[in-house]
């Protein structure tokens, strides 16, 4: 048998139940979980142990408390004992938090196995480090992007340090007609082999991408210009640039770059430590899986 509550706010919880006080001060819906914290253990306010019942139930067997607080006071006595004790609602706001970036970690990893093959498995994106890599990097990136530059160096020192590493470029032009005119060339300077010289150059490429500065760009590291722009023409490249817009937008990417390392998703340019970091990871998942 829950003890006869000794404050007002445990005989204003009793009364009401603590769902319904909760949910009378501040609009959540009834429901929801009631909890026992330390301080009220201690005071001997509460059985936390499983068998407890609910508030309800203990003045159902026979505890004393009054029933009958009218609505304002529960919201009054609620109200003062939280600003007595802010700290409760940065705590529930921190557990609120954890909980949300839980729940969208699961989300994108499910989404990532969803999308698996589109991610590692596409004939058509075009592939650098070691194409047999036990570990792969998929990146979209926008060639007009100022964080995918910065962070192309990096993933050249990370394609040095890494013998097993796989990267699988994911042209994502979302900053305008000259990115997609990049994205186009770049997929089209495949027919001649020369895409990774390419990418690289456009990358490192100073000014705007208007055609004329794309070509040049191209005969600079040995592409046939006159080629180039007709390959770029192909109606097979808007398609696959379509298709790895729609992955991104199934995978909840929205700026760039944006990388996908094992089961994870990672927003943004990040220091060489953390790469290294996240890439230990999926190689240690990868191997745990092997083991099983």
């Amino acid at each position: 048998m829950m003890p006869i509550a000794r404050t007002p706010l445990a005989r204003a919880f009793a009364a009401a139940g603590l769902t319904l006080a909760i949910a009378v001060a501040a609009g959540m819906p009834a429901g929801a979980e009631v909890v026992c914290d330390t301080d009220k253990a201690e005071a001997g306010e509460c059985d936390p142990g499983p068998a407890a019942g609910t508030a309800t139930e203990g003045a159902g067997a026979g505890a004393t408390i009054a029933v009958d607080l009218p609505v304002e006071a529960i919201r009054k006595i609620i109200r003062d004992y939280l600003l007595e004790h802010p700290e409760i609602l940065a705590e529930a706001e921190q557990v609120l938090a954890a909980r949300r970036a839980a729940q969208e970690a699961e989300e994108e990893r499910s989404a990532i196995r969803a999308h698996r093959a589109a991610l590692l498995a596409d004939p058509e994106a075009p592939v650098g480090g070691n194409p047999d890599g036990a570990i792969t990097v998929v990146e979209f990136f926008d060639y007009r992007c100022g964080y995918c530059r910065r962070v192309k160096p990096t993933l050249e020192t990370l394609i040095a340090e890494n013998d097993d590493l796989r990267v699988v470029y994911k042209e994502f032009p979302i900053l305008g007609m000259e990115s997609l005119e990049a994205a186009r060339a770049a997929l089209a300077s495949r027919a001649q082999g020369g895409y990774g010289a390419f990418h690289a150059a456009l990358m490192d490429a100073d000014g705007s991408f208007s055609r004329d500065h794309i070509m040049e760009v191209a005969r600079s590291v040995g592409l046939d210009d006159e080629r180039l722009a007709r390959d770029m023409d192909d109606p097979a490249i808007d398609g696959l640039i379509q298709q790895n817009i729609l992955l991104a937008q199934d995978l909840g990417i929205r700026g760039t770059p944006a990388f996908v390392i094992g089961e994870r998703l990672v927003r943004g340019a990040m220091p060489i430590a953390r790469f290294r970091a996240v890439i230990a990871d999926a190689r240690e998942a990868l191997q745990q899986g092997a083991a099983e």
